[in-house]
């Protein structure tokens, strides 16, 4: 094909010579007797694409076209015809392009708030590792640290989603129309590929680089003060795991432990309680493994910041941390409807009656309403009696967790679904009754009345207004 005309040309001229190509190329599989009819998408579709590529990919400089051999492929499958092969390339590149920026800023440091199992993060440390990441958990920590904006997370869950239901990664009949895949390269484009760092990410980054290559003095260290006084809760969350991360790690120095030392005093006041008290977990969490070194070093973290009092006093909230990392797993594997009913059971026998650890009660409250919600393909029927169980005997103050979840970016790509959507409406009549926090109940009154798509919750202001009120009183 002729790739000047397909891009400066006509579109007659683009019509005629994918034409001819398309001629050429059904001879040939009708020669090999294989079906030729509803292979490629029409021609006409094919030239709305070419001939708008110059206005999708405006944003994108020159240095980065030069290396953007997918986009490459991109353009080849869609001048074939081939729009599922060519969604599967777009989704490529702006992978790859997500992994080279995540190389680029600090890989441990991701690593870190990417995997919460102290198992699976031991297999992590080179760039290489990056692909035992799933695509999910890769957006999810991207987002966390700033590499996606909140916005785009939703967006890229929304192109990820067709990518594994309409692409060829994936055997599936579904027909992808011209300006939705362009929609789809420019928020690739837009939401990753060319967003810039935040000033919070160069910030932490070169405060990452002087803990690694510095010995950090008394006053270097409070010219960070301004830095966690400014952060959003979750950016205080992510910046504490990523230290303690740091702290524990085997290939960590003496110099580097120092240096975090010093710098904890002044962010350990702006961690939340849920996040100090899962430090002890994650603590209970080495000990069970036998990972004694590890366990040691998560206890003089805990020792400098004066935070003995989150060592938990038995290693059941460490059993519930890995069930709940496990059930996690199950939701999103494959088989899920089979392999979620057991860990569910096992963790429902782990909750029992008593109070359930502060330390999990955060990650307890995600994990179950991601599960309870399902997913867009259907529920695991036979645990589905067992989440609502756990949700039922949920304090006031978990119920409230559970609120601030539901009405977060990462459940609204599911609320498009119908099953999620009606599992949606029976967890706000479940924890509704047990919400006596003012803030929640206010959130819950606007939720009551919102009448918007319910996948656009999250993006609601005053919905946003009334999440941070709540999560600053939990």
């Amino acid at each position: 094909m002729d790739l000047e005309v397909a891009s400066t040309g006509s579109q007659g001229g683009i019509s005629s010579t994918i034409q001819e190509f398309e001629q050429a190329l059904l001879a040939r599989v009708d020669a090999l007797h294989l079906p030729s009819e509803g292979v490629l998408v029409g021609v006409q579709q094919r030239v709305q694409v070419l001939s708008n590529l110059d206005g999708a990919m405006a944003n994108l400089p020159q240095e980065k076209r030069a290396t953007a051999m997918y986009l490459s492929k991109f353009i080849m499958a869609v001048s074939a015809g081939l729009f599922d092969a060519a969604l599967n390339y777009l989704w490529d590149e702006t992978i790859g392009e997500l992994r080279k920026r995540i190389i680029a800023y600090d890989l441990d440091y991701f690593f870190d708030n990417a995997v919460s199992s102290p198992e699976k993060r031991k297999d992590l440390s080179g760039p290489d590792d990056l692909l035992k990441v799933t695509d999910d958990e890769l957006i999810r920590a991207a987002a966390k640290i700033g590499f996606v904006s909140s916005v785009g997370q939703q967006q890229l869950d929304l192109v990820r989603f067709m990518r594994n239901h309409a692409s060829a990664a994936h055997p599936n009949q579904h027909e992808l129309q011209p300006f939705a895949l362009l929609g789809y390269m420019e928020t690739c484009i837009k939401e990753v590929i060319t967003l810039p760092d935040s000033p919070t990410m160069v910030a932490t980054s070169r405060l990452l680089a002087n803990i690694k290559r510095e010995t950090v003095t008394a006053a270097h260290a409070e010219s960070f003060a301004p830095l966690f006084e400014g952060l959003r809760r979750d950016q205080t969350e992510t910046l504490a795991n990523g230290l303690f991360g740091l702290y524990v790690s085997p290939e960590s120095t003496s110099v580097i432990r120092d240096n975090i030392r010093l710098l904890l005093p002044l962010l350990w006041p702006h961690v939340t309680e849920s996040v100090k008290a899962n430090f002890g977990v994650r603590y209970a969490r080495f000990q069970a493994n036998l990972d004694l070194a590890q366990a040691e070093l998560a206890h003089e973290f805990l020792v400098a910041v004066g935070g003995t009092s989150y060592l938990p006093e038995d290693i059941r909230s460490g059993q519930i941390d890995a069930l709940l990392d496990r059930l996690r797993s199950a939701h999103h594997g494959f088989d899920n409807f089979y392999n979620e009913p057991p860990v569910a059971h096992e963790l429902e026998t782990y909750v029992g009656t008593l109070a359930l650890p502060a330390g999990v009660s955060d990650k307890f409250a995600q994990v179950i309403v991601d599960a309870f919600l399902g997913r867009s393909s259907g529920l695991a029927y036979a645990a589905d009696p067992i989440y609502e169980r756990l949700l039922r005997r949920m304090t006031p103050n978990e119920a409230a967790g559970a609120l601030l979840v539901a009405t977060g970016p990462d459940v609204s790509a599911l609320l498009r679904y119908d099953i999620p959507k009606s599992q949606f409406a029976r967890l706000l009549d479940i924890i509704a009754p047990k919400l006596i926090n003012r803030s929640a109940t206010a959130l819950m009154n606007h939720l009551r009345s919102f009448t918007g798509a319910p996948a656009q919750i999250a993006l609601d202001t005053k919905m946003q207004s009334l999440r941070a009120k709540l999560a600053e009183n939990l």
